[in-house]
This record gives C-alpha cells, sequence and structure tokens, in this order.
C-alpha cells in the first residue's frame, strides 16, 4: 500500500469522529478515500504505529487505520511505499 493509493474500507470501523455524525458512532465499511500518510518513522526514528494508514475520505475527514482493513482500489503511480 503506498500514498495516494484510492482504498475502500472492507471491514466493520466505527469511528466518533466523523464531522457530520460527531458524538456518534458511524461504520466507515465500504467508504473510499486515498492513502495520504503512512506512520513509519516519528521525529527521524522508525516506529511501529497501531493505527499507520492515514486515509482522507472527504476535505474534513481523514482516519487512520489498519493495512487489513482496507482493500486497494487504484494504485498510485508515483507513491511512496508503506514497506
Amino acid at each position: 500500500m503506498k500514498i495516494g493509493d484510492r482504498v475502500r474500507v472492507k471491514n466493520s470501523v466505527v469511528v466518533y469522529h466523523h464531522p457530520e455524525h460527531r458524538g456518534e458512532s458511524f461504520d466507515i465499511k465500504n467508504s473510499e478515500g486515498e492513502v495520504i500518510k503512512i506512520a513509519t518513522q516519528w521525529q527521524g526514528r522508525p516506529v511501529s504505529a497501531n493505527l499507520p494508514i492515514v486515509v482522507k475520505f472527504s476535505r474534513k475527514f481523514k482516519a487512520h487505520l489498519r493495512e487489513n482493513e482496507l482493500e486497494i482500489l487504484s494504485y498510485s503511480r508515483n507513491a511512496q511505499s508503506l514497506h
């Protein structure tokens, strides 16, 4: 998985920070977005983040997810790799 890839949430993932459902539980299963960041380093040191992939779903909504919660819809041509 790489930055710029188009992805879909394949598992049930409940969030509480969706801008249209703030403070309520909201399942983002089947939502589509773009990978915008992969957390592999912090202050120049390697890290093993629990939710390393940041996906932007809309202008106001992004979420941190695990790789196994996502399926790739299309690959970015000039992307940075997760591994």
